[in-house]
């Protein structure tokens, strides 16, 4: 997959339309509709989209997201597209849905196809939804395809819906409305190295800043090295002040130091407390171990 963060001419694509933040079940639906369609037509497929959510621009503050921008990247790269466009959403937050429509989608692409989301809209003011890309078919000769909403247990899938739930640690419907797992990659970095003294050595890693924040606690995951429990929170025990993300990886005594590595989080087993002691903090890792 090729990036391109400013546009350029590449006519008779397959186009989907969309942030896709989380590229969750219902984007990954959007997504392959245009890469089916590219296939099937024997062209190119593209996704187009911006660098950062329009919210940044509307409210002067980014949200929190579900993914890094690179996690984003490689999970659309896996889907099959063959162009990703990130651009700058302030160059076109003041065109209206027929002036972006006309002057970019069209003019730069010439989709054969354009697939969206049931509630995509855009445009100034909004001016620019589904009724609107399906009037314009007959003007512009594309093919549109409306994705209807994507559900678990009748519920429809969402950025925002998974971004409530990941706040409130449900981490496991999370992740069912996600296709796969909330994760979080990062360089390994030292810590104060109290884990290893209780016979519980960790990983440390700089919890991600744009990222949504999973509540304090103590999560199942499932690491680059394996199984593993993590904790994510200001370790009040030692009476930390800095919320840290660190894992203790089963059977694993390498030094991995400035590694980057990948931590999936399945389920959280509890929120994050106070203990006595270190040696009452030692046995209850014994219990949390035992609900990995």
């Amino acid at each position: 997959m090729q990036i391109f963060y400013e546009l350029n001419h590449k006519h008779k694509l397959a186009i989907a339309l969309g942030y896709f933040d989380g590229v969750h079940i219902g984007h990954r639906a959007v997504i392959k509709s245009a890469v089916d369609f590219a296939k099937k037509n024997n062209t190119k497929s593209a996704v187009i989209t911006f660098s950062d959510h329009p919210y940044c621009y509307f409210k002067g503050v980014c949200p929190k997201y579900i993914l890094t921008r690179k996690e984003r990247e490689k999970r659309i790269a896996s889907l099959g597209i063959d162009y990703l466009y990130e651009l700058n959403f302030e160059d076109f937050a003041l065109l209206t849905a027929q002036e972006y429509l006309n002057n970019i989608l069209i003019n730069y692409f010439h989709p054969i196809s354009i697939s969206t989301g049931w509630n995509h809209n855009f445009g100034k003011n909004k001016s620019g939804n589904v009724d609107y890309l399906e009037e314009q078919t007959k003007t512009y000769n594309y093919k549109y395809f409306k994705i209807s909403p994507q559900k678990i247990n009748k519920e429809i899938i969402s950025s925002t819906e998974i971004r409530k739930l990941l706040n409130k640690g449900e981490i496991e419907k999370a992740n069912l409305m996600l296709g796969q797992n909330f994760s979080i990659e990062g360089e390994v970095v030292k810590g104060n190295q109290i884990g290893r003294t209780i016979g519980f050595r960790t990983a440390n890693l700089v919890y991600p800043p744009e990222l949504i924040e999973l509540p304090y606690g103590v999560y199942s995951v499932d690491t680059t090295y394996g199984k593993g429990i993590a904790n994510f929170g200001i370790r009040p025990t030692i009476n930390g002040s800095n919320a840290v993300l660190e894992v203790h990886i089963l059977n694993f005594d390498k030094d991995i130091y400035g590694e980057i590595i990948n931590i999936n989080f399945n389920k959280m087993i509890r929120t994050e407390k106070k203990f006595p002691s270190l040696d009452a903090l030692k046995q209850q890792i014994n219990l949390d171990l035992k609900s990995i």
